[in-house]
């Protein structure tokens, strides 16, 4: 990728992170305040993200789309273009929870594909290899917090209309306790596993140029980082609450411990 385009299109991911601040903290605190900003500079990323792919097209005499780093790049100003369609033409602001963090991770990833200097100091290097996996594991205990909050909810839901509660479960918290529950954990894990997840694919470029992208456990923790950011989205703009919330946290817990299994090598243990 021509070395301009390259700027282009990390300024773009820079402007493109306040769209995912401003998911963060409609996940956290369920206020779009900071949207009109958010959208603003998704906006300006859009024009430099344009910027970048037409100087590439440019530059190479055909369209960006000969590998892999190009065509997410591409598919992430497609995204967006349509967005600002929708927005301009529907006012549809509610799908920016989803969007915004979407375009962002995607045109990092595009952005990813020309080489940058090594580690200078290997201190550095296991210092942010361990920010990486506390903040995983910070939001897989959310995400913890979460399934199990859910897990009681069904179980409290089911006590109550039965109305006859027994044993442990007739002193579990009332369903607006567990759903805040669900809603405050589900927020705190989204925080920690994104912020995961943009420090390890930035580690693991720096660490071994564009080939981390074709480990099969990247492409798994990218799939579940998707799955929670449309829990998130499907919870603060649809609605998703009690029991369609608790089976979808349920589900998340799921892929988020195979993408574990798949880190920490159990499969290997397994088979064995």
């Amino acid at each position: 990728m021509h070395e301009t385009a390259v700027l282009w299109l990390r300024v773009a991911t820079v402007l493109y992170s306040l769209g995912l601040v401003h998911a963060i903290l409609v996940a956290l605190r369920r206020q779009s305040a900071f949207f009109p900003y958010a959208l603003n500079a998704f906006r300006c990323a859009a024009l430099f993200h344009f910027v970048s792919v037409v100087e590439t097209t440019m530059a190479v005499g055909r369209l960006p789309v000969d590998n892999f780093y190009e065509s997410v790049s591409l598919c992430a100003l497609l995204i967006s273009i349509a967005f600002l369609f929708l927005y301009w033409r529907y006012q549809f602001a509610s799908s920016g929870v989803f969007i915004f963090p979407l375009v962002f991770l995607m045109s990092q990833i595009g952005s990813m594909e020309t080489p940058v200097a090594s580690w200078p100091s290997s201190g550095l290097r296991d210092a942010w290899l361990i920010v990486h996996v506390v903040m995983v594991l910070l939001g897989y205990v959310g995400l913890l917090v979460t399934a199990l909050a859910s897990v009681f909810y069904l179980i409290q839901e089911r006590q109550l209309k039965s109305k006859r509660p027994t044993g442990f479960f007739d002193r579990l918290p009332p369903l607006a306790t567990l759903d805040n529950l669900i809603t405050n954990s589900m927020g705190f894990g989204f925080v920690f596993i994104t912020l995961g997840v943009i420090a390890g694919s930035a580690w693991a470029f720096i660490e071994s140029g564009t080939r981390w992208i074709a480990d099969p456990k990247i492409g798994l923790s990218l799939l579940t980082w998707v799955f929670y950011l449309t829990m998130v989205f499907l919870r603060a703009t649809a609605g998703w609450r009690g029991r369609k919330a608790a089976y979808m946290a349920i589900t998340v817990l799921g892929c988020s411990a195979l993408t574990w299994a798949a880190h920490v090598g159990l499969r290997s243990l397994i088979l064995h």
